[in-house]
């Protein structure tokens, strides 16, 4: 089994994935996923705003969220804070720099807004650049930090150079770092998640491949375990006629236990469609179980008089009881392809939004199978949902 030239497939798969975004056609055979506006945040300083530079570079934004049990953490590396808002858009909690951010208003209570008489918070942080988000059922939430240039370490050859923080609802718990609270920074952090046990999984990826990190509720390392781009078990497939070329793509914590699920794209050149497996794998033992074949994304394009289709492997989001959640963006909004991993039961849905208008967006998956995003556009940014759970839960009611 050979490792991809991934320099290569980046730039062949960016290429289709261009045409695809530009000129494809509607997905009409989809059911569309209502989507559920849940309120609005406006651009500025004020505690209930956010700010986003530079709105034609989307590399520049740091903004992210987070919803569990009905309530939104919105990160805003921008204006280095964190809003923790209910499913109304009321601001229940404001994570700040003070040295940085204005003091909130809070309809004139000011600084007596902890008082008792007060049903909002401020919680004051020397934040740099806070930016991708998990929360736990304690209401603690993780929020990952880039630290300022004086304080990066270097170690073979990486760049250490992030921390997780931790917050409840009251105040600033620890920092976690590779070795647990305290510890040395992480290298890149591609993104964190939190299990029902309320454990933090922190997955970085290296020039090697992912470097995945599992902490239990107080901060204690349980495991790290490195797993490179080419261990990708050897896997043919129904309609393999050859060598195969593998590459470890994502990787993902089941939140219900211990073991991760890891994606693998198989192709056996360059043109060739692709074969995305999902493996469950033991982060303690190292070893892989089964897998289990993803259908691609498949799409016609259409130019002039001439019509091509292109496969294209699905984004692994995550995982939420039984099923895997996948995801590609279209013209239209976004196609989310849900497989049930016990009995490879699969759902297709289209969730629509305004592709055209959106300058920016960040996506999270719920503990729950929730999808929600943070939609911005050029005179405000709104905060939605699609209840993607309800189709897990009506099959799962359907098949008893």
């Amino acid at each position: 089994m050979k490792k991809f030239d991934r320099t290569f497939f980046l730039f062949a798969t960016s290429s289709i994935f261009s045409l695809l975004i530009f000129s494809c056609e509607k997905n009409s055979g989809l059911s569309n996923v209502r989507r559920e506006e849940k309120f609005t945040l406006e651009y500025g300083n004020f505690e209930n705003q956010i700010r986003l530079f530079n709105l034609n570079s989307t590399d520049e934004i740091n903004t992210d969220i987070a919803m569990r049990d009905g309530f939104f953490f919105i990160s805003n590396g921008e204006s280095q804070k964190i809003l923790q808002m209910n499913s109304f858009g009321e601001l229940l909690t404001l994570y700040h720099n003070p040295e940085t951010s204005p003091a909130p208003l809070f309809d004139g209570a000011g600084a007596d807004s902890n008082s008792a008489y007060s049903t909002k918070k401020t919680v004051d942080y020397p934040f740099n650049s806070p930016s991708l988000l998990a929360a736990d059922s304690r209401q603690y939430f993780y929020a990952v930090e880039t630290l300022p240039k004086e304080r990066h370490e270097f170690s073979d050859g990486k760049i250490l150079r992030q921390i997780v923080l931790c917050f409840n609802s009251d105040s600033f718990v620890n920092y976690i770092g590779q070795q647990g609270i305290g510890g040395t920074p992480f290298p890149f952090v591609r993104k964190i998640y939190t299990t029902q046990s309320n454990n933090l999984v922190v997955v970085c990826v290296t020039i090697e491949g992912f470097l995945v990190f599992c902490y239990d509720g107080a901060g204690t390392l349980l495991y790290e375990r490195l797993i490179k781009y080419s261990d990708a078990p050897e896997y043919g497939g129904e309609k393999s006629q050859g060598e195969r070329f593998s590459e470890i793509e994502n990787i993902v914590p089941d939140p219900s236990s211990r073991r991760l699920f890891i994606k693998a794209d198989y192709y056996e050149n360059s043109a060739s469609e692709p074969l995305t497996v999902i493996f469950p794998f033991d982060p303690y033992s190292g070893e892989f179980k089964d897998g289990i074949e993803i259908p691609p994304y498949e799409e016609s394009v259409t130019q002039g008089l001439a019509k091509q289709s292109f496969k294209l492997p699905y984004n692994f989001i995550g995982a939420a009881s039984d099923w895997l959640f996948f995801m590609i963006s279209v013209d239209s909004g976004c196609v989310v392809q849900m497989v049930n991993f016990q009995n490879g039961r699969i759902l297709r849905r289209h969730l629509g939004y305004d592709t055209a208008g959106t300058v920016y967006s960040a996506f999270s998956l719920s503990e729950t199978g929730i999808i929600s995003a943070i939609l911005a556009g050029r005179e405000n940014a709104k905060v939605v949902w699609w209840r993607t759970d309800n189709l897990a839960r009506s099959i799962a009611e359907d098949a008893q």
